[in-house]
């Protein structure tokens, strides 16, 4: 019986964390992308912003708390009593990742520009994935002031950009936990960064219903 109540406030304590979460996110995330519209001068409406971002919020939210929470536990444990590793760092990077990646591709968005029907000459390839990849500095940037006047078609919703997301976070992954030789707690914490972000990445596009 005292094991059924000590679960019972558990879960109440579970779910009041996710509530909070799910708040906290919201207006960190509206706020956010309120402030990049009126930098670029967005004409997107007030209650389109805030509605998407309900959607994306409520989808990582839940994804959070049936997938991403339950891996995270035990993967924790895991490392920690069958391979004798502590990977709780490895796993708040990934849960950081998880949410950064649910909302990377709209990020992007302020880079982007519709396809015209005469032909335009976009941004070389290294350019536009430089956009992907390193998104937060580029929004650095404009809000410094500094005008890169980079544009593209490329949207960045698709499965390309997702596996090039990917392999630079595993890219990642081997510079932060990596070296050689490589053992199997390391190769674990270096996959577990780009299987965070795809799963992150995936949520977004089902929310767009790209998937």
């Amino acid at each position: 019986m005292a094991i059924t109540v000590k679960l019972r406030k558990l879960l109440v304590a579970v779910r009041s964390m996710l509530r909070g979460l799910h708040n906290a996110l919201f207006v960190f995330i509206l706020n956010f992308f309120e402030s990049i519209n009126k930098k670029i001068q967005s004409r997107l409406p007030f209650w389109r912003m805030e509605e998407e971002t309900s959607e994306h919020v409520h989808m990582a939210v839940e994804v959070f708390e049936l997938a991403v929470l339950p891996f995270s536990i035990f993967y924790l444990f895991w490392n920690l009593f069958f391979l004798k590793e502590n990977a709780f760092d490895s796993m708040l990077w990934g849960i950081l990742i998880f949410f950064y990646s649910n909302f990377l591709p709209d990020i992007t968005g302020i880079f982007w520009r519709k396809k015209e029907k005469r032909k335009i000459r976009d941004l070389a390839w290294y350019k536009k994935y430089a956009i992907l990849l390193f998104a937060p500095l580029l929004v650095l940037i404009l809000f410094s002031n500094v005008h890169l006047g980079w544009k593209t078609t490329e949207d960045f919703h698709n499965f390309k950009s997702l596996t090039i997301y990917g392999g630079f976070l595993l890219l990642w992954g081997f510079v932060v936990f990596g070296g050689f030789p490589v053992s199997l707690g390391q190769m674990t914490e270096m996959l577990v960064l780009p299987l965070y972000g795809a799963i992150g990445y995936l949520t977004h596009l089902r929310v767009d219903k790209i998937l």
